[in-house]
């Protein structure tokens, strides 16, 4: 047994010894231990440096097919987004097509809506005007006079002009107004406002303005008093005449009668006078340089004595008066007014004939004047004084306006 034993310890050290992994060759366990490790951590390195990570990039780079689907997926998804913003194009512009026309539409509303602006502002009249209120009157003649004028008020009221009952009457009966039309000084409720006061109270025949009377103001008045009466009274035409020209009311109505069914109209005596560029001389137009050169004249307007508006264009001065540009001359202005617009000008010359002998042959021929005035003085010369006689020979007669059928 204990030979056996040391035969096999003998046998033992043998094999280590030839497998050179004992003490003989000089390398211990240990190190052998430590470069089996260092080899297995190289190699695992080069192989994530050189070998998977190679192998992995040039695998994606490959498509599956599944990437396949996903790639043609999205394509198609693309591709519907691309015709759908060429369809939502489309129906952007066909809205913004129809919006215009929608727009375009609603303006001409707007516009016809605005026409009847005046009487829809009947609701906010005072107390004393209610009875106005859905009245519908033929004509409003407003008679533009000033502070200094009782005389000229006077001999209309003797002789053309309704007085006391007779003018209320008028306005039952026919639906015609008549109203002397002034402002206020420029001191207001001094001593001229003051005379009116006492005028009106006595006469009951005044329209007053929110205005400052003044010569060169007249442009200014001209484009309030229709503001006013378009928003007073809602009548089909809407008349301005100044106080020194002789009136047949009978003759107006007659011929205001004949238009009455057309939409926008200005009727007068139109004319073309030259543009004054001189300073100093009468009807001076200090904005001569924009109706062209030297010598030119004015577009086509009523002669500023008398001319009447249809309700349209009342109401449009009404609506427009804050932007409406005024010249010097007030007939100028207004015909300005209407450059530009869908207005028929009606030229009638029964509103501007001359004083005696010219009326007084007309009427006996049966074709009375509408209006009279010298054209030399742009009104009656010496109106107070010659009024009367204008009157007794060139007038349609105390009764004619009350057998006229308007």
């Amino acid at each position: 047994m204990g030979l056996m034993y040391g035969t096999k310890q003998t046998h033992t050290h043998k094999i280590w010894s030839g497998s050179g992994f004992g003490s003989g060759s000089g390398v211990s366990a240990r190190w052998v231990t430590f470069f089996c490790f260092a080899s297995f951590c190289l190699g695992v390195i080069f192989i994530n440096r050189f070998g998977i990570t190679r192998v992995r990039l040039e695998t994606n780079d490959i498509p599956s097919p599944l990437e396949k689907q996903k790639e043609l997926l999205q394509t198609d998804i693309n591709c519907e987004k691309k015709d759908d913003a060429s369809v939502e194009a489309r129906d952007i512009f066909s809205q913004v097509s129809r919006t215009h026309d929608v727009i375009m539409n609603l303006d001409k509303t707007i516009s016809s809506l605005e026409t009847k602006l005046a009487s829809a502002r009947s609701a906010k009249k005072p107390i004393s005007e209610a009875s106005n209120a859905g009245r519908k009157f033929f004509f409003v003649m407003g008679i533009m006079t000033a502070f200094s004028s009782q005389k000229r008020r006077d001999s209309i009221r003797q002789t053309w002009m309704p007085q006391g009952k007779d003018l209320l009457r008028l306005e039952k009966e026919k639906g015609i107004i008549i109203r002397f039309v002034i402002g206020h000084s420029a001191t207001q409720n001094g001593l001229l406002d003051h005379a009116i006061d006492v005028e009106d109270e006595q006469h009951k025949d005044f329209l007053r303005l929110n205005h400052v009377e003044g010569y060169h103001e007249l442009s200014s008045k001209t484009q309030i008093y229709f503001s006013t009466v378009a928003a007073k009274w809602d009548a089909d035409f809407y008349i301005k005449v100044d106080d020194d020209v002789h009136v047949n009311l009978g003759m107006i109505g007659s011929t205001l009668l004949r238009h009455r069914a057309k939409p926008r109209v200005y009727l007068g005596c139109m004319k073309s006078g030259p543009v004054l560029a001189q300073k100093g001389v009468k009807y001076h137009e200090p904005e001569y340089w924009k109706f062209g050169e030297d010598g030119n004249k004015y577009f086509r307007h009523a002669t500023g004595q008398i001319y009447a508006l249809s309700k349209d264009l009342a109401t449009y001065i009404s609506i427009n008066r804050h932007i409406l540009h005024k010249y010097a001359n007030e007939d100028v202005s207004l015909g300005s007014w209407f450059i530009g617009l869908d207005v028929e000008h009606i030229d009638d010359r029964s509103l501007c004939c001359q004083t005696p002998p010219d009326c007084e042959w007309k009427t006996q021929a049966g074709n009375l004047c509408a209006a009279s005035f010298d054209w030399s003085c742009s009104g009656i010369c010496k109106s107070v004084e010659r009024m009367k006689e204008v009157h007794k020979l060139c007038g349609e007669g105390e009764d004619a306006i009350w057998h006229t059928s308007f």
